[in-house]
């Protein structure tokens, strides 16, 4: 199974591109775990989490995020700004895929 962690300032803009990730996925018959949290929340979830995706509001914590999910053997990106805005699932579980 494979796990994506998405974080943003809050943990509820990401909420609608998680429903559509999952969609996504079950539409190709991978089994996923999809889910979103604030900023606050993020690196105690990094241990749960096979990839990390952060929204572009939060791209100046990516050096920071990625420093400490080092210690997980986890990537950190920030999430396409395109799939983001229009809520593109495809195009970020995509994103997550290649950066496992």
């Amino acid at each position: 199974m494979k796990k994506i962690l998405l974080a943003c300032s809050s943990g509820m803009s990401t909420s609608l591109l998680v429903t559509k990730m999952e969609e996504y996925a079950a539409s190709i018959g991978d089994e996923v775990k999809i889910w979103a949290v604030g900023q606050d929340q993020a690196k105690k979830e990094f241990a749960n989490a096979d990839v990390v995706l952060i929204g572009p509001q939060m791209s100046f914590l990516k050096g920071e995020f990625q420093k400490e999910a080092e210690q997980y053997g986890i990537k950190v990106e920030v999430i396409d700004m395109m799939a983001y805005g229009m809520a593109d699932g495809k195009k970020a579980y995509e994103q997550a895929l290649s950066l496992m």
